[in-house]
């Protein structure tokens, strides 16, 4: 796949890529267009690491590993076999500015002020039953060393399940919040950007509403975000974008489960009038697009030969949805990882 940024940008977005502990820099496209990054391929050596560990080397959450790879053993990936690193993606249909989480890709952006790129991480959010839910709000504080305070709510959640949370957990390296947390400006302050003290989770549904880090991640997050700075959460499952050659992306992820008996490999996902109007474009393969409704793979996808457009207006992507207008997918793939975590 011929690449739209020059060779020693896509050089310098591989190296960010391919480096552990690194933060995922790509530089940003023209505003009429949405694609960055590469895929790339690696070869699970005979270490007996589970998927997390590559999935953290390469800055990948645990489900858009196994989406990209369906199949594999989460706990014991197979020797010698190669796995894509789904490092290509579509940006969010949202303002370029401060923070973006998109919820059903398990992903945050980052677009630092002033500066002609994007950094982006994988998160951990809301369980079902404790969704995060999608908001415009602001960093309203910055938190080292924070302490935890489990909410009523949390706490009646887990009184059901048989556990008693403490009223404070300090800070320290049992602090299920880690080193560092942003506190959201939206409702009464209680959800955050926050780090962890585990090995696993993100990537994957696991927190009490809050959205998590990797240590490192969080890390260089709060380092580089003032207070104040732009927050917008959205929930878009399915991205889109006409490129400025006439190429056209279809990334499909699987959608948020609403309850246990879901599967976001074959629940609906549902379309906005722009959205079908992208899908029934004569200008788009049906096949194609039928496949990668199906197959739900988190990359982008090609689904037309493309062709160069004079009037490069970017198509916008799919926002929250309603349930009238959707496509199901017949058959599942890639089974929707569940964490249970007492974590924030």
């Amino acid at each position: 796949m011929k690449s739209l940024f020059p060779p020693g940008a896509l050089f310098l977005a591989l190296i960010a890529i391919t480096q552990h502990a690194s933060a995922t820099e790509y530089p940003l496209p023209a505003d009429n267009s949405r694609l960055i990054g590469e895929n790339t391929t690696y070869v699970v050596p005979n270490d007996g690491r589970p998927l997390e560990a590559i999935a953290a080397k390469y800055k990948i959450g645990l489900l858009g590993m196994l989406e990209a790879n369906p199949g594999t053993d989460p706990w014991l990936p197979k020797a010698n076999t190669q796995l894509t690193i789904p490092g290509q993606m579509l940006l969010p249909d949202t303002k370029r500015e401060g923070i973006v989480v998109n919820l059903a890709e398990l992903r945050l952006y980052y677009y630092p002020r002033g500066e002609n790129k994007v950094v982006v991480y994988p998160i951990g959010i809301g369980q079902l039953g404790a969704n995060t839910p999608p908001m415009v709000t602001s960093i309203s504080q910055k938190i080292p060393n924070p302490t935890w305070t489990p909410t009523p709510n949390i706490r009646k959640r887990y009184a059901a399940e048989g556990k008693t949370l403490p009223g404070t957990v300090p800070a320290g390296p049992d602090n299920p919040m880690g080193l560092y947390a942003m506190r959201l400006a939206w409702g009464k302050g209680h959800y955050l950007i926050h780090g962890t003290n585990a090995d696993f989770g993100i990537g994957m549904r696991v927190s009490s509403g809050c959205i998590r880090l990797r240590p490192d991640d969080i890390e260089a997050l709060f380092s580089s975000v003032p207070v104040g700075t732009r927050v917008q959460i959205v929930n878009q499952p399915v991205k889109y974008a006409v490129e400025p050659d006439g190429k056209r992306y279809l990334e499909v992820h699987q959608p948020l489960s609403h309850s246990d008996k879901d599967d976001p490999q074959t629940m609906p996902v549902a379309l906005t009038a722009s959205g079908k109007k992208f899908v029934k474009s004569e200008h788009s393969d049906a096949e194609m697009i039928k496949e990668a409704m199906t197959r739900r793979s988190g990359m982008p996808v090609l689904v037309n030969q493309g062709e160069a457009v004079t009037d490069a207006t970017p198509m916008p992507a799919i926002v929250q949805q309603s349930d009238a207008d959707s496509l199901s997918a017949p058959q599942a793939t890639v089974d929707q990882a569940k964490g249970e975590s007492p974590q924030n």
